[in-house]
């Protein structure tokens, strides 16, 4: 069998589709989700895609897995994820956000819990929401797409920034009832990527080794390693570097201290080492 070469879809790429309000390259809101242009060849989304479906329905495969969408379903694809065999009914229609990496990040950098939407939405990509939910949802994209519209407002991409925010606390708490109801236990491989990254942002200004995160969590480094890589599709060493960035833009934007200062508080060895993440 001939080995199907998989894509990659960015969100400079899906800037490009019709009918969408975006955000700088950080946020992409479609009016309709029947304008979604996926492909039927395998394609990796890098960026998180979360839509409610209004009408109609949506079948597709994600990492090999089949999955249908239909009304007052949610739909959740994050980064890594593999979608190919797209197939929908004349008649799909609903809301759809958009999220860069970066962008999901910063929203949730040392927000408690957090991780639990993105470790749900791996063992759950499509969930039924009750009515009430799906109102929410609705009210939210309606709320965050008048205010991508006024570019006006001075703290626009702020405001933006915590109206996500509250949706995402809205939808975890959909996922923590979910979970009370179903009496649904994460995993071991789920606990130990929680208590990772939980470290990862305690710690990140000044330990930046797995051997170090692995020895605190009682655990080997190759164990560590193989664990966050299974649940995630990232290494400890991409999480980590992750949230080292982001602590550097939010130093060099709220800080008047010089490059020296900043280099001697993140532990780093040398001013150069600053150049790694930010290339």
């Amino acid at each position: 069998m001939e080995k199907q070469h998989i894509t990659e879809t960015s969100m400079t790429l899906a800037q490009q589709w019709e009918n969408s309000g975006f955000l700088e390259n950080d946020l992409l809101l479609l009016e309709h989700m029947n304008e979604v242009p996926f492909p039927k060849e395998p394609r990796r989304m890098n960026f998180i895609l979360i839509a409610l479906c209004t009408a109609g329905q949506v079948s597709y495969r994600m990492d090999m897995q089949e999955q249908v969408v239909t009304p007052g379903d949610l739909m959740i694809v994050s980064e890594r994820h593999v979608i190919d065999n797209y197939n929908a009914s004349p008649d799909l229609d609903g809301l759809c956000f958009i999220v860069s990496m970066k962008f999901f990040y910063e929203i949730i950098q040392n927000i408690s819990d957090m991780s639990a939407l993105f470790l749900f939405s791996r063992q759950h990509p499509v969930l039924h929401l009750k009515d009430r939910d799906q109102q929410v949802f609705q009210d939210y994209y309606k709320l965050i797409r008048s205010k991508i519209q006024g570019n006006d407002n001075h703290f626009r991409k702020d405001l933006i920034r915590t109206l996500l925010l509250a949706m995402f606390y809205d939808l975890t708490n959909v996922i923590y009832h979910f979970q009370q109801l179903t009496n649904e236990r994460q995993s071991r491989a789920d606990v130990i990527f929680n208590a990772f990254i939980k470290l990862v942002e305690e710690n990140c200004r000044h330990e930046r080794r797995v051997g170090w995160y692995a020895k605190q969590m009682g655990i080997t480094a190759k164990y560590l390693s193989e664990t966050i890589k299974h649940v995630s599709q990232r290494t400890p060493n991409q999480w980590i570097d992750n949230y080292v960035t982001l602590e550097l833009r939010v130093i060099l934007k709220n800080t008047t201290k010089s490059i020296k200062q900043i280099t001697e508080e993140m532990n780093f060895p040398n001013q150069s080492f600053l150049g790694k993440y930010f290339k």
